[in-house]
């Protein structure tokens, strides 16, 4: 399918998809939930095409086609609610705290998207890398707080390295404008300390101790799970807030309220810019189903964070299997 969009240019569906992976991460940023931005960038690809007379040259078409999702992105965040996670809504819990009373609806909470979803395939290391550590889940958290049209601001200047002038073009406001909007965005992420850092891929130590996990969690030895993780570690596990804190704490929830997860199977992925599994735990009919999207934070050679999404929906989405036999 081809519009014309003057005598000599065309615009084919081919030029709309070649944006959709960049126009999924900087929809991700702003929404906070994979499956979110993915309805943003569908409606923004029906809004382009049902507007395309109004492209003012092939050209043009990124910019374009970013505004359109920009004021998708702002429609979708007008009401009150902002996305956080468990950490960012009160303080840990005990491994014994009843699970089922804290569950929230699925929209309380920053919600995973798959690597292959938002990040670019190759280029440059260096930039691979820094498009990781704006994935990452506390800085998709750490956006959430900022007024939405500051935090498209911060996106497009610091996560996607727009001037300011196309930024100015693009939100239909001043330069000035722009800047200050930039400090005090900047302002509030220095203040959260979530800002993203530098950062590599996986390196071997730590495909090493991603190995020794997936052989401690799928044997369930806790004393072998226990010894990878720091001493800060936590576990989280919307859409339920309680969150716990510290190898003891999880150790003794995997062995009692979590106790169902022994047996389980993991299949690898990637999230967020970190190491990811799904978990598939046991099924009385034979085989494994589908339990969550675990997603591994790893730092100085333990793991630091072991989230755990229990929306089997996003299974689909991570490309993984409905079913292991």
């Amino acid at each position: 399918m081809t519009r014309a969009t003057d005598t000599t240019e065309r615009v084919t569906e081919y030029d709309f998809e070649a944006h959709r992976r960049e126009l999924t991460g900087y929809c991700y940023r702003m929404l906070g939930s994979g499956f979110e931005a993915e309805d943003a960038v569908q409606e923004t690809m029906i809004r382009a095409w049902r507007k395309i007379d109004q492209l003012q040259g092939q050209a043009a078409l990124r910019s374009w086609m970013y505004s359109i999702a920009t004021n998708v992105c702002l429609d979708m965040l007008r009401g009150p609610q902002r996305r956080a996670r468990p950490m960012d809504l009160g303080p840990s819990s005990t491994a014994d705290t009843p699970i089922f009373p804290t569950a929230r609806s699925e929209n309380t909470f920053v919600e995973p998207i798959a690597d292959a979803k938002v990040l670019p395939n190759g280029g440059d290391p260096a930039e691979l890398a820094a498009s990781r550590e704006t994935i990452r889940l506390a800085f998709i958290a750490a956006l959430q707080n900022l007024p939405p049209k500051q935090r498209a601001v911060l996106i497009l200047r610091e996560v996607l390295c727009w001037h300011a002038d196309e930024v100015a073009e693009l939100l239909d406001t001043s330069v000035a404008s722009v800047n200050s909007a930039l400090q005090r965005a900047r302002a509030t992420m220095a203040a959260d300390d979530s800002g993203p850092k530098p950062g590599t891929a996986v390196d071997p130590s730590q495909q090493a101790l991603l190995a020794r996990y997936i052989d401690a969690f799928e044997r369930y030895d806790m004393a072998k799970l226990v010894a990878l993780l720091h001493e800060d570690a936590i576990m989280s596990m919307p859409p339920f807030t309680l969150w716990l804190e510290g190898p003891a704490q999880i150790a003794e929830f995997f062995v009692g309220q979590g106790a169902a997860c022994e047996g389980s199977k993991l299949v690898a992925t990637t999230a967020n810019g970190c190491p990811a599994f799904g978990s598939y735990k046991p099924d009385p009919n034979g085989g494994y189903t589908p339990w969550s999207i675990q997603v591994i934070e790893m730092a100085n050679g333990r793991i630091t964070g072991h989230h755990n999404f229990l929306d089997t929906k996003l299974f689909e989405s991570f490309g993984l299997p409905a079913h292991l036999d």
